[in-house]
């Protein structure tokens, strides 16, 4: 298998003219300088073909330039493209109805409507502190929700992301995410892990630091992203719904990356049997148009007028694109997410078979993560290796990006074919062979 010579001379010029215009601020990868995409298959500018097992990071669900996405998209740029949030449109209304049919709560559900993923969870803080006239937050550490200032209060996956910004907004205690596979406290004997995050809330953070009734919300990703791709354990959701319960604390659910269909059904939080208060939904939800959504339960959405808004809500755009991916999910694709990303799953513990520095193959549907160590009996992540992998899977034509310390995420398009697996996994573990060769 030979690797692809990259970047080639038309993508080298873009990087240089990039240097000059752009804002360094952005973690660009690799140079992969896209021409075009059609499905799982994207091609540079130099026309060389890679599979994307990243989906412009778990966003293109439906795939690249899906016709009836891009059908849809024409249509309603005919007709118009933008009336400010002060006006009505029909598409807006038509999509803010589905989400009430998909919401994860059985209460009617009221949406808000933004550009993107921060903008989702900086709407649901806000309503969070308007509707329950309380200050205080609990997140998670390896937490991803955003860089704006609200936002980056809760985020704690890399240091970075903080450095230099501080202070944030300094209303947010950050407890252990629940990793089973990397605990940070000791489990009691009847216990699952997920129990003992929630007990060293209430034990703790609930009794020495915060009072309960000055806590307004628990913002939480229900697998989180760029935290590693770590699934709680499942004790967790069920004691954390009741903690909040028995503290009138709501539970935002941040669904940015895990929902739309990812994980083989419309939101991860769906596996774990407990019902949120509010959920903040961007990334996949209209196929790449910018889009994010606050969807509430309608007892708790009861700001007045004015108390918040934005320009762009309710872009038409993004709402007629919202509508075609969501009909793509119902007719195919949610449940080709439980089929190929089984299939995916149970390769990827194959390869394991044969590679002893994959510590942990974990994932839901088409949420995937590879756990890369230096011993699999210590668990010790090993992030040169998984960023070498990263990279000598790009030059042999496999889009991939890590996650949290150790680990290259699979969020492919959920149009995915298991031919389309095969290929994208043979590159994957030669990529593997050649970085423990060194």
């Amino acid at each position: 298998m030979q690797p692809i010579d990259l970047p080639g001379p038309k993508a080298k010029k873009y990087l240089e003219r990039d240097g000059k215009f752009i804002s360094p601020s952005y973690p660009r990868v690799y140079p992969f300088v896209m021409s075009h995409g059609k499905g799982t298959q994207v091609w540079d500018v130099d026309g060389n073909r890679f599979l994307d097992f990243a989906a412009g990071l778990a966003v293109t669900g439906t795939g690249h330039a899906h016709p009836k996405v891009v059908k849809a998209i024409q249509e309603q740029a005919e007709k118009f493209i933008h009336i400010s949030s002060d006006f009505y449109h029909p598409a807006w209304i038509e999509l803010s109805a589905r989400l009430n049919d998909i919401a994860p709560f059985s209460e009617d559900a009221l949406t808000f409507l933004s550009n993107s993923g921060s903008e989702s969870v900086e709407a649901a803080i806000k309503l969070a502190r308007h509707h329950t006239g309380r200050s205080q937050f609990i997140g998670f550490l390896g937490g991803f929700h955003g860089r704006t200032l609200g936002s980056l209060a809760f985020t704690a996956s890399k240091s970075v992301y903080r450095n230099r910004f501080f202070p944030t907004m300094g209303s947010v205690v950050h407890a252990p995410y629940p990793d089973s596979y990397r605990p940070l406290l000791q489990t009691r004997a009847g216990e699952d892990y997920g129990e003992t995050v929630v007990r060293y809330i209430e034990e703790q953070i609930l009794t020495r630091l915060l009072p309960p009734d000055n806590v307004a919300a628990v913002l939480v990703e229900p697998i989180q992203g760029e935290g590693g791709y770590v699934i709680p354990p499942p004790g967790f959701f069920p004691a954390l719904r009741a903690l909040c319960d028995k503290h009138g604390i709501l539970l935002i659910a941040d669904e940015v990356q895990s929902g739309m269909g990812r994980t083989g059904k419309w939101w991860a939080i769906e596996h774990f049997g407990v019902e949120p208060d509010i959920v903040c939904s961007a990334k996949g939800i209209a196929s790449g148009v910018p889009l994010g959504a606050t969807i509430a339960r309608k007892s708790i959405m009861t700001w007045p007028k004015g108390a918040h808004g934005n320009t762009y809500g309710g872009n038409p755009l993004a709402c007629a694109a919202a509508l075609a991916t969501i009909e793509l999910m119902e007719e195919e694709y949610i449940q080709n997410a439980v089929e190929v990303g089984q299939y995916a799953i149970d390769a990827l513990d194959e390869i394991k078979v044969r590679h002893s520095h994959i510590g942990d193959v974990r994932g839901l549907g088409l949420m995937i993560g590879v756990d890369f160590v230096t011993d699999q009996q210590t668990r010790q992540p090993h992030k040169a290796l998984r960023d070498r992998i990263e990279q000598l899977s790009f030059k042999h034509g496999l889009i991939t990006l890590g996650c949290g310390q150790s680990t290259i995420r699979f969020a492919p398009t959920l149009s995915i074919s298991k031919e389309e697996i095969d290929e994208g996994l043979q590159i994957f573990e030669h990529a593997i062979t050649l970085a423990e060769r060194g």
